[in-house]
């Protein structure tokens, strides 16, 4: 199976190194492209990434659902597979064969659960529920692989999404009749984001967020908007 990994990036200049390196590691010779899909970083995150090994594109506009399509355009015609997964996020190291398995099994679609790179008691019971298909624990940390014919049959991530852009798709491909796969070994994501700000705070926004996006009540920029103004980046 040939697998094109796709990470989005702003400003990841101190962390897209190591993922880079660390796919490259533990991928095999399955990975046949590794696209690092920029939003025009002002550190050095695109030359870091390509000394790393990393093809690098610069998408036309930032936020994560248009980063995620770009680079999605921009795999080879001979990609099987895209996974996509963020700058912070390390999957387990056996991600190649626990993917490939659950293809061969009939797999369409599929994540991971994740642990954070914190032994916080509170973050390790956020980390527990990842382990169910709580819709509202589906976010993007947990890494998301799906083949690639069935990835632009559903329609791709939508562009306008510079938040929520991963309930959206997952939201579209179950209405389509696709059944996400959850996997058991967990990734590992940074817990930078409640470092810088108190686990409740973090569990507010992230509810307040989820609740306006399910019931529609915000435009994306502006949902984005107010969920940054709730937390420090």
């Amino acid at each position: 199976m040939k697998i094109a990994v796709i990470i989005p990036t702003l400003n990841e200049a101190n962390r897209i190194g190591k993922i880079i390196r660390y796919i490259k590691a533990n991928a095999v010779d399955c990975v046949r492209q590794l696209i690092v899909v920029d939003g025009d970083s002002s550190d050095h995150t695109v030359r870091n990434a390509k000394e790393a090994g990393a093809m690098v594109i610069v998408s036309p506009d930032q936020g994560r659902g248009h980063q995620l399509h770009f680079g999605a355009q921009h795999s080879n015609e001979d990609i099987d597979l895209l996974y996509f997964i963020h700058a912070d996020t390390l999957p387990p190291k056996t991600f190649v064969e626990e993917i490939e398995s659950a293809i061969v099994q009939g797999a369409q679609i599929g994540t991971f659960p994740y642990q954070f790179d914190s032994k916080k008691l509170l973050l390790r019971l956020n980390a527990f529920c990842t382990r169910f298909k709580w819709f509202f624990t589906l976010g993007g940390d947990r890494s998301l692989f799906i083949l690639k014919k069935d990835y632009f049959r559903i329609g791709g991530y939508e562009q306008a999404c510079v938040i929520m852009e991963d309930y959206d798709f997952l939201k579209r491909a179950k209405k389509a009749g696709y059944h996400l796969l959850m996997l058991q070994n967990p990734c590992i994501v940074s817990a930078r984001k409640y470092e810088s700000n108190s686990w409740l705070r973090v569990q507010l926004a992230n509810f307040v967020t989820y609740h306006l996006w399910a019931r529609g009540l915000m435009r994306p920029k502006e949902l984005r908007s107010l969920y940054w103004k709730m937390l420090s980046k």
